[in-house]
Formats: structure tokens, sequence, C-alpha cells
């Protein structure tokens, strides 16, 4: 015999989506991705996308200057200076041309580490004017290998600032600019600073060696700019959108050889900077603005920061970001909210992380957002994974539920639409009770096998119950030889009392039907009849029962009073419907109603009118 139509306790996973695991994983991937640098490189990655697109807004100085050896120098100059490299008395002609008009300071990006032996008079004359001159600066670089020089033979002109933890044994390999004699030795490092991809984002202030600082290049030129350096030993580069303002080295040469020179006097009161720009002679270098930023624009970058004040500090947001972007879309998904509902506060909370890193620039905060945003779509993706498998599961339950009791061919469609929830709690709705019985039962036991009586049984039920589907009506359970069902729940049923008065008069032919079929193949039921009550009104209907086995049902006066009109049908009628089933057809003419009389029934103190319908045959 088919069983009952049952589901186990709700528990609180059936109306929230379980998040601890996507969490979980997401919390295990986020270390391993920590651990391996990957999201390092996710924040650097959108920082450096940003930080190049807010760059165009951003003008450099027009106070630091670099003085170009480009191609064009190295062609135009062929004549008077020869190949690269050139006699070191070119640079003292143009250093001695530039002094009247006073620069503020003047920097070579060029090393001096060896005497040109070809040219001794040159480097003579070079080093005369350089004597001659206080503002000049020199670079030098320091080396992973080589011979390894006492820190503290350098002269004071150098700059290294020794502090009380230095060490004054401390050794490192230096190219300094050895052509010059040590007091001239002003300028700094040079080193290019790279993060752990190869690409420069910083600049670095000074190297500590054993507690012995020794300062760049940059670093040394804003503070002779009168600037107060920051106490850290490297800032992070607020870029600009286009190169410091460049003059060839040429230019300035001819310029200098006129009698009243017209770019010379342009250099006053500015830090010029002299470097080899022409391609093959300087190595360009990878950057947040490309793959070839010129190194002489990173030395003209961290200046221009160090004496604006405007470089980047770091405002560490990755895991406070991810923890906001990340639990608000976990709490999303918990309270049910559906994977385009989150995806989409997901994605409004994606730009504004977004807006927030591009104006924290404008004060000078470099706010990385690539890896929480990254961790927090790979978060969105676990659990709409996990919403979708959960969601998938309870509607495979919902229509194996729900399929006992309603016609599993349209139980699909609406659990799809969101009409049938397994969660909605007993409600109170009008509903039609039918109640069929089966006449001659006890008779038909005494004169079969149990096992035929459950077989005939069995094959009487599929055919009621499937009129009870064809008629859009619920199977609310088996009672022993009896059959429960109802109409406009768990879904409205419009004209629900004429679908199931239609579903009681289809069943007595399935009966016939049945009957005629056995009686063909020599199995003949003798008495066997049935008996269907139907009442209109009230009832709660809902999953109803204790916490270990609940039942889909209806209770209440209504379904009380239909098993007792169910119970007067014997001799009177096969089918018997109460008046309010009778008003709630309305003027059908697909119907006749016949009244048989009123009826006392089983705890009700008035008689019940009830009717008996019978198809119309001329609905006219």
């Amino acid at each position: 015999m088919p069983e009952r139509a049952s589901v186990p306790p709700r528990t609180t996973t059936a109306r929230h989506v379980p998040i601890r695991l996507p969490l979980l994983a997401l919390a295990v991937l986020a270390l391993v991705l920590h651990f391996t640098g990957a999201l390092d490189r996710a924040d650097d990655r959108l920082g450096d996308w940003l930080l190049a697109h807010h760059a165009q807004s951003r003008v450099p100085p027009d106070d630091i200057v670099v003085v170009a050896i480009d191609q064009k120098s190295l062609d135009e100059l062929q004549e008077t200076a020869g190949n690269w490299p050139w006699p070191r008395a070119i640079h003292a002609e143009l250093l001695a041309g530039m002094a009247p008009h006073a620069p503020r300071a003047v920097a070579f990006d060029l090393m001096f580490n060896e005497e040109d032996k070809l040219g001794i008079d040159s480097d003579l004359a070079f080093r005369e004017v350089v004597a001659s001159l206080d503002n000049l600066f020199f670079a030098s670089l320091r080396l992973v290998d080589g011979n390894q020089a006492p820190l503290a033979l350098l002269p004071p002109s150098f700059g290294a600032e020794r502090t009380a933890a230095a060490d004054p044994g401390a050794r490192a390999t230096l190219l300094v600019p050895a052509t010059l004699p040590p007091e001239s030795w002003r300028g700094g490092l040079i080193n290019f600073e790279a993060d752990r991809d190869g690409t420069g984002r910083h600049a670095r202030l000074y190297q500590d060696i054993a507690g012995w600082h020794l300062h760049s290049m940059a670093a040394n030129l804003a503070r002779y700019s009168g600037t107060a350096l920051p106490d850290q030993e490297r800032i992070r580069l607020h870029w600009f959108g286009e190169p410091p303002a460049t003059i060839p080295y040429v230019d300035l040469f001819r310029d200098l050889e006129q009698r009243e020179p017209a770019i010379a006097p342009t250099l006053a009161g500015k830090i010029v900077l002299i470097a080899a720009t022409a391609p093959g002679m300087h190595e360009n270098r990878p950057t947040p603005l490309g793959q070839h930023t010129p190194g002489p624009h990173i030395i003209a970058t961290a200046v221009a920061n160090l004496r604006a004040g405007d470089w980047l500090s770091d405002w560490p947001a990755r895991w406070p970001l991810l923890l906001v972007l990340a639990g608000g879309t976990a709490l999303a998904f918990h309270r049910r909210a559906s994977p385009l509902q989150s995806g989409l506060g997901l994605g409004l909370a994606s730009v504004g992380a977004l807006a927030a890193a591009w104006f924290a620039f404008q004060a000078n905060l470099y706010l990385p957002v690539g890896a929480a945003l990254a961790l927090a779509w790979v978060g969105f993706g676990l659990l709409t994974v996990e919403s979708q498998w959960l969601e998938r599961r309870q509607r495979e339950a919902t229509v194996g539920i729900f399929g006992r009791f309603l016609d599993p061919r349209v139980v699909e469609g609406l659990v799809e639409s969101g009409e049938l929830d397994r969660e909605r709690k007993p409600e109170s709705r009008e509903i039609t009770i039918l109640f069929s019985d089966i006449r001659g039962f006890t008779t038909l036991s005494e004169s079969r096998t149990p096992e035929q009586v459950v077989d005939l049984l069995n094959r009487y039920f599929s055919r009621q119950v499937d009129v009870i589907f064809r008629h859009g009506g619920t199977l609310d359970k088996f009672m022993g030889d009896a059959i429960m069902a109802f109409w406009n729940a768990p879904t409205q049923t419009p004209g629900h009392a004429e679908k199931a008065v239609e579903a009681a008069l289809d069943m007595t032919l399935a009966l016939d039907d049945f009957k005629r079929e056995l009686a063909a193949n020599n199995e003949g039921l003798g008495d066997f009849d049935v008996g269907i009550g139907l009442h209109t009104g009230p009832a709660v209907v809902g999953f109803l029962g204790s916490d270990t086995r609940m039942e889909y049902t209806a209770i209440g006066d209504t379904v009380n009073l239909g098993s007792r009109i169910e119970g007067t049908t014997k001799g009177v009628a096969r089918v018997l419907v109460s008046g309010a089933t009778k008003s709630a057809c309305g003027n059908n003419s697909r119907f006749n109603f016949h009244h048989r009389g009123q009826f006392k029934v089983k705890g009700r103190e008035e008689p019940v009118e009830l009717y008996e319908p019978v198809r119309n045959t001329d609905p006219s």
C-alpha cells in the first residue's frame, strides 16, 4: 500500500544556506596564496593599473630637468666629442657654462668610476671644474659581488651616516666616482629598487649596511634642497603621467656657445639631472607606468615626491576589506539571497572599493584592494556552488515530498516557480475535502488472502489517485481502505469545489471500469462499492506532526464534517456533498444537485443538508 506523505523535521540549515564550509575553504585558500606571494601579486597588479591611470592626472614639477644624452646628442656631437664615451672635458665645458646661471644642483646619472687613460688632460679639466663647484652630485652603485672595502674609509663627502649600532668593520662592494678626488664624491646610490616580481614601485632612501646608512642620490638631492627625509628606509613612488622636463644635451651644449643663451637661464634654481637615454646606453626599468621607464625618470620622481611630501603611504586594507566583502556576501547567502542579488551587491561593493583606492591617491595613500577583491569573488563562487547544490538538493527533496500527494507531472514546475515550499508554515485556508471509503471491504477481505487484498487495494488506489491528480487534488493519506484528499492547498486552485465534485464522480466511473476489468478476468468483487463525501470550508493545512515524523495534511472541523458526510452515503448515494460545497460550485450548469435530505452527524447538533451531484447531460 502506498506510504504516507511525510517529511523529516525542519532544521535551520533548511532555512539558511550553510556558509561554514565555503568560508573555511576560502580561509585555507587565502593562507596558501598569502604564503606563496600570490596575494601580493594580485594587489600589485591592480594597484599598478590604477596608479598608472591616476598618474595621468599628475604633472611633474618644472624645477626638475633632465638633460638627456639622447641619440640626437650622440649624432650631432659626433664631430665635436667623437664616439661615446665622450671625453670628460665635454662635461666640464657644460658644467662651466651652466654655473653662471645658478642651477640649484646638477646630478650625473652616469658612472665615473674609471679614469680615461687616453684622455688624461680631459679628466684633469673635468676635475678642475668639479672642484670649483659645490652643487654637483655623482652616482655610486652598491654591487652584490666584488672586492669589499671598509665603509669607515669612505670620505665625508660621500655622506655615509654611522648610527650608534654601526659595525666599525662593516664592508661593502661599491662603485664610486673614482675618477674624481674623494672630496668630490657627494652624490648617492642609484641602485634600482625592485619588488619580488622585478617591478620598481619604491625608491630606497638609504641602504643599511651593518648600521651604516648609505643614502640614495634622490634622498641626497632632496636633502640638499632643504627637505627633511621621512624616518623610513623607502617610499612608494607617486608617479607622474608624463616624463619630467627634458632638454637634449646637444641643445644645452650649443646654447651655452651663444653670446646670449636662451636655454641655460631657464635652469636657474632647478635640479638638473644629466643622464644617458639613448638606446642601448641606459637600462629601462619595469614600473607601474610600463616595462620601459627610463632610470632618470625614476630618480626625478623620487626627488619630486620627497620635496613635495606626496609619496604614497601604504594603508594595509587587505584583510579588513576581505572580511567586509566576504562576510557581507556570506551573510547575504546565509539569508537566502539569490546569487544574482548577492553578485550585484558584491559588484557594487567592488566598485566602491576601487573608487576608494582611486580617491585614496588624492590623499597620498596606497590602498591595496586587488587580493581582497579576488578572494571575495572566489568566495562568491564557492558560496554560489554551495547554494546551488543545496537548492538542488532541497528542490529534489521537495519534489520527492510533494510528489507523493500531488501530480508528479506538475510538481516540478510548481517547485521551480516557487509555489511549493517545504518550509511554508501551516496556514488557514478554504478547502474542499474529499473522503472515499470502500463498501463491502470486510466481505472482500474474508474471501481472499491478505496478499490478494493488498494487491487489489493497490490497483484500486492507483486508479483513484490518478483521478484525484487529474483534477488537481492533493492526496492527504490512505487510511486502511479509505482515501483522504483535498483541493486548494498547497497551491491556490480556482474552482476547487467544482474540481473536487468532478473528481468524485470520475472516481465512481473509475471504480466501475475497475470492476468490469476484474469481472473479465474472473476476479469479481461482489458487493465492492464506494462512498464519497465532500465538504467545503476553512481548515489548517501544512506540515504537522512530531520532531521525528511530519505529514502534509489538513485538520479542523471541515475535515471532520467531510468524514461524517462520507459515512452517511451508505444506502443513500455514492457521492454526497454538503450545502457549502453546492454553494461553492455556484450556478454551474455542469452539475445538478439532488437534495437527499437532512442528516444527523456525530459532533453536530443541527442536521446537515446533503446533496447528490449528477452531471448535467443537457448544459443548455
